[in-house]
């Protein structure tokens, strides 16, 4: 009978341990996250800040990061706008508010959410990825160990390039995403009673040039963030092919759920106070 009791007792403080073991665990993964991620971010400032920036890779990222995900921002936001414009124009125009709100209502959404955060999602998804796996495949082939021993610092030859070329590329990806988002949002917007006259006087009269110029200004936040997490993924990178997949997985997942928390924190500082000035 005392046995029972104490294989119970065993079992019973087993399981009490396990939430216990696993917060911790998770603690401990986040806190390492963050710093690992806050000490990369520092280093690569520090070689551009030095102007020790390679202009023949920085390009070529720039071409891989911006003008390969072009087009599928481009559909992405072109769409998002498009949906936006039919809900809002049926429900607007039944009230006979649509001449007077469609346009701005649109304007202001994607200049200042859903053009910068898209296209920020859409990059994460695509080049993030992109850099993680190759980063990664470096890292399980020794080819950062490679570099290392030729006194190459892989921060500068492989980060540094990625993060410069995130945030160029970013905000100028997020103006066309805009410009395509709310035309694709008028011509909706028209086909659903709303007249275009009346459409881009609500535009002029809601959007100003610091809504967009804000909304790109998250831009940058979001490309250092993209490029930062891939780069700090690939290179923590362990376990050959299916370490890089895990990485991969890592770097697209964190990135976006990044993106989405900093855009509340930089919405709040950006545009919080004038709403609340309102």
């Amino acid at each position: 009978m005392s046995e029972m009791i104490h294989d119970v007792g065993d079992e019973l403080a087993a399981a009490v341990a396990v939430p216990g073991e696993i917060t911790y665990r998770t603690l401990d993964q986040f806190f390492t996250f963050i710093g690992g991620t806050t000490m990369l971010l520092g280093r690569a400032l520090a070689y551009v800040t030095r102007v020790a920036v390679d202009a023949r890779d920085t390009i070529a990222q720039m071409s891989s990061i911006g003008v390969a995900s072009l087009p599928i921002v481009l559909v992405t936001v072109t769409f998002s706008g498009m949906v936006l414009a039919l809900y809002s124009a049926q429900t607007l125009v039944t009230y006979g508010f649509g001449g007077m709100f469609v346009g701005g209502a649109i304007g202001l959404s994607i200049a200042r959410e859903m053009g910068p955060v898209l296209t920020a999602v859409v990059v994460a998804a695509r080049a993030g990825s992109a850099m993680a796996a190759e980063i990664g495949s470096m890292k399980v082939t020794e080819q950062v160990d490679a570099l290392r021993a030729l006194a190459v610092d892989p921060v500068q030859y492989l980060v540094v390039p990625r993060l410069v070329a995130a945030v160029v590329m970013l905000p100028a990806i997020t103006i066309l995403a805009d410009v395509v988002g709310t035309a694709g949002g008028y011509i909706v917007a028209v086909i659903n009673g709303v007249p275009g006259g009346s459409f881009m006087s609500s535009l002029q009269s809601f959007v100003d040039p610091g809504d967009v110029t804000k909304g790109l200004l998250k831009t940058v936040f979001f490309g250092a963030t993209i490029a930062i997490v891939g780069c700090y993924e690939g290179l923590q990178t362990t376990g050959g092919a299916t370490g890089v997949g895990r990485s991969t997985t890592r770097a697209v997942v964190l990135s976006i759920v990044l993106i989405y928390i900093s855009n509340f924190f930089l919405a709040y500082v950006l545009f919080g106070g004038r709403t609340a000035g309102v």
